[in-house]
């Protein structure tokens, strides 16, 4: 009897290349406005592929719309970002005291509603790269898909900042301790 183990690329293809355990590590975004649940594909500082499962029972729905519930353009364009910054944050050693921000968003578009039931996936593809020392920044462009047919796109600017940057300072403009 010969014995062999199954080759590493079948053992990986069911698990994806984040579950929402690794996403919950990298980003700092939780319930209610962490917006991606799975990530397909991962390609370091180029792709992302990711998944929103949207559920009846998001938060948003009970004003948006009563009696015809549509996911917010604004949150999709959130969970694209979101999607980017899983890649870019991927690339940063220590992420400890630190947080991706928007920095721009721009020729934002909306297709078709979104709606409970439905399966969001997000590809994400970086235009725009830049590393300094303290700093990283990028450009990234955004398409979301339900069932294969485009529902938004947006082109994302964000970048890296310690998260203490822009604390509050106290209310007579002292430094606080």
């Amino acid at each position: 009897m010969i014995e062999s183990t199954p080759p590493v690329a079948e053992a990986t293809e069911s698990k994806p290349a984040l579950d929402i355990h690794d996403i919950l590590k990298i980003l700092p975004h939780r319930y209610p406005l962490l917006l991606i649940d799975r990530v397909l594909e991962l390609k370091r500082k180029e792709r992302i592929v990711a998944i929103k499962n949207v559920s009846i029972n998001e938060p948003f729905f009970n004003g948006h719309f009563p009696g015809l519930p549509i996911m917010p353009g604004v949150l999709i364009v959130e969970a694209i970002a979101q999607a980017g910054g899983a890649l870019l944050l991927t690339e940063v050693e220590d992420r400890t005291g630190k947080v991706m921000v928007f920095t721009g968003i721009d020729r934002a578009k909306f297709r078709r509603p979104v709606s409970p039931g439905d399966q969001v996936r997000i590809e994400v593809e970086v235009k725009g790269w830049r590393a300094m020392p303290r700093m990283i920044a990028a450009k990234m462009q955004g398409v979301a898909y339900v069932a294969g047919k485009k529902v938004a796109e947006a082109t994302v600017s964000c970048q890296l900042i310690d998260s203490s940057r822009g604390r509050g300072d106290g209310a007579d403009g002292a430094a606080a301790e």
